[in-house]
């Protein structure tokens, strides 16, 4: 089966994009986080679903009492599949439902370590128990298949059309889900499948920025795998107070910040910047920018509009911008973007992020 994890609580808003991408086949809610479909993904007509943190491909239900016996699963799974010579990755990951935090018959032999675990799974964390497995999974690698720990990488950049990811989700300290996505499988779903254990990032922190906005930017350069640069040119539409265009002036480059009202001192006065005081969606730059920065409280649809326009019309080599929802209605608006980004760019996500409340994001390349 095809499993997708989302954020706990938009379950239903993942169940109503799958239905509107795949009409015709059968999705479920298997728990809190967890959302199972039976349509077949082509990698010729990538899905793009805004509210799926992460997709495991072709997954299946493994159990196992023991980290010595979770770890012996995974080395003959990954043996079997992972071809030599190739580079892979490993998520190991919790995400524990209410009551299963303890195995319902707890193995009277689990002791050290074993018991360690459980104790960090009776807290709901799970974080434990997956760490003793990875490293004992490591260590039969190290032993019996040092080829494969040579090709196994530990990055988190943007996949390759050569990496093969294979993902052990623990539902319950003795109940898993397995998918082995062999090359290029995770680059063609590359909008599900994320280069990150379950497509979560922990939220930046920075008390010196001007308000936590910034934490959304600094979320999406990471997930784009690409990075604001010295020396490259912004557009920042909706600046005040100025969180996105402190990002871009801390990393060098020269910002256009364009709202009604001014962006903090500080960062009025560097001399990298240039305030237009004016609407954000009537300005248009002078020549094309490296970037587009767009974080401005506006209705869906314009916010939609604006980012295809900008697009279009090649005003921008990337782009991040922020789609704010008035409600739940409003996740229908991002359906064009879905349609028609694919044409456009080189490469894009559209995601509710980690820093997201009751918005999403949409990045990209343009071609």
């Amino acid at each position: 089966m095809n499993l997708f994890l989302t954020e706990p609580g938009d379950e239903p808003f993942l169940l109503d994009e799958l239905r509107r991408a795949f009409p015709d086949a059968g999705h479920q809610t298997l728990g809190a986080g967890l959302v199972r479909t039976d349509a077949v993904l082509q990698p010729s007509a990538m899905p793009t679903m805004a509210f799926a943190r992460q997709l495991l491909p072709l997954s299946e239900a493994l159990n196992a009492v023991s980290i010595r016996e979770w770890s012996e699963r995974l080395f003959e799974a990954v043996g079997a599949r992972v071809p030599e010579g190739q580079p892979w990755r490993l998520h190991v990951a919790p995400h524990y439902e209410a009551g299963n935090a303890i195995p319902r018959n707890p193995s009277p032999l689990l002791r050290g370590k074993e018991r360690e675990s459980e104790r960090g799974a009776a807290n709901g964390a799970g974080e434990n128990r997956v760490q003793f497995i990875r490293d004992a999974f490591q260590e039969l690698l190290r032993k019996k298949r040092r080829h494969l720990l040579r090709a196994l990488e530990t990055d988190e950049t943007p996949f390759t059309g050569h990496t093969t990811l294979v993902q052990l989700l623990l539902t319950a300290p003795d109940k898993g889900l397995l998918s082995v996505a062999l090359a290029p499988l995770p680059w063609q779903l590359r909008r599900c499948v994320s280069p990150f254990a379950k497509g979560e990032l922990p939220v930046a922190s920075d008390k010196a920025a001007p308000s936590r906005a910034f934490t959304k930017l600094v979320e999406a350069e990471q997930r784009l795998g690409l990075r604001i640069a010295a020396g490259e040119t912004c557009v920042d539409l909706g600046a005040c107070p100025g969180s996105w265009s402190y990002v871009a002036l801390n990393r060098g480059a020269r910002v256009t910040a364009v709202d009604r009202s001014p962006l903090r001192a500080d960062l009025m006065a560097n001399p990298h910047l240039t305030f237009h005081q004016g609407d954000a969606f009537k300005f248009t730059p002078d020549a094309p920018v490296d970037w587009l920065l767009c974080d401005v409280i506006a209705a869906p649809e314009r916010s939609v509009e604006l980012v295809l326009d900008w697009v279009r019309q090649r005003r921008c080599r990337r782009f991040v911008v922020t789609i704010k929802f008035k409600g739940h209605a409003d996740y229908a608006q991002l359906e064009p973007l879905k349609h028609a980004l694919p044409g456009l760019c080189e490469d894009f996500f559209l995601a509710r992020l980690c820093a997201n409340k009751n918005e999403a994001c949409v990045a990209g390349t343009v071609r």
